[in-house]
């Protein structure tokens, strides 16, 4: 194991360079789907790695479940600072798991209470609440539903109500909370990794404006719907969604947002060219996650061999 085992929770800054640059140079879908890939990868080895100093520093307290032999200085040699390392991860990983507990414990209460506020209405995409308050936001589930105040819509006209529409049903059919939860849980995962959400997060919102742009055919109206949305926005407790639940005028910044559509439509590549900042930032982040993989998988075979040599048939 060695320091390789140290690496994956470190490594995740090689992924920042790229946060900003795929918002500017990727087509929104791609850098949403690049940047959570990343992230989800990064936070898994970070966590496994936690969990196989986890392991050495169980080992070490006394009347632990584990083998004897586990707490052999073989075992705790292949560990540099054994004790302080091993110890310190059992609180880690203890407060990643509550914390990505309570992230999906709140996600779901919010889906739960919302799917049952809507029961006595009309089951259609469309779910009109009478509420003088502005907002609109997709709630994903069996089907998905599109939820827009009565003062939402007043505040716009027929053609910006469309661009709404579109833009929450791009949220739907492009299953964006799956991402945001994503991005969320990688931030419990390993702080190194907060960055990147807010990334995800506006890049999911510009995916589902170019959305509303090509289905309105008006990029100009969705970017005046985008920006009348956001002026006029009021949370609507209890129903306002928490964190990582894509809502029309939540993630921005919106200015960036009405910039970006009121410009040329975004070139449709997953990649930046080789020879850019974002191209470089791209490999980097790629070299980076690459690494960290190899230094988990690295980590856990050479754990399991010296485990299995310190265990007595």
């Amino acid at each position: 194991m060695g320091v390789f085992v140290f690496l994956p929770l470190v490594l995740p800054l090689t992924a920042l360079p790229i946060a900003r640059l795929a918002e500017q140079h990727l087509h929104p879908r791609g850098a949403a789907l690049l940047l959570t890939f990343v992230s989800a990868v990064l936070a898994a080895c970070s966590t496994f790695c936690l969990a196989l100093l986890m392991v050495v520093g169980t080992a070490q307290l006394p009347g632990n479940p584990l083998p004897d032999s586990w707490s052999d200085p073989e075992v705790r040699d292949a560990v540099p600072y054994d004790e302080v390392a091993g110890k310190t991860a059992i609180v880690a990983l203890a407060a990643v798991v509550v914390a990505c507990a309570h992230t999906v414990r709140r996600h779901v209460r919010f889906r739960s209470r919302a799917h049952r506020a809507l029961a006595g209405l009309p089951a259609d995409e469309v779910a009109v609440l009478d509420d003088g308050l502005p907002y609109a936001y997709a709630l994903p589930g069996s089907p998905g539903r599109i939820v827009v105040s009565a003062g939402m819509l007043s505040c716009l006209n027929a053609a910006e109500r469309e661009a709404l529409l579109a833009h929450e049903r791009a949220h739907l059919t492009g299953r964006h909370h799956l991402l945001l939860l994503a991005a969320r849980l990688a931030g419990c995962a390993n702080p190194f990794l907060l960055p990147l959400r807010a990334a995800i997060a506006y890049s999911t919102e510009r995916w589902a404006d170019e959305a509303a742009a090509q289905a309105t055919g008006d990029r100009r109206t969705t970017a005046r719907a985008v920006g009348k949305a956001a002026l006029f926005a009021r949370p609507a407790p209890p129903l306002t969604p928490p964190p990582g639940m894509a809502a029309f005028a939540a993630a921005g910044p919106v200015p960036r947002r009405v910039a970006a559509l009121l410009g040329p439509v975004p070139p449709r590549r997953n990649w930046p060219p080789a020879l850019t900042r974002a191209g470089i930032a791209a490999y980097v982040a790629a070299a980076g996650t690459a690494a960290s993989t190899m230094s988990a998988l690295n980590s856990a075979a050479a754990l399991f061999l010296i485990l299995e040599a310190a265990t007595p048939l």
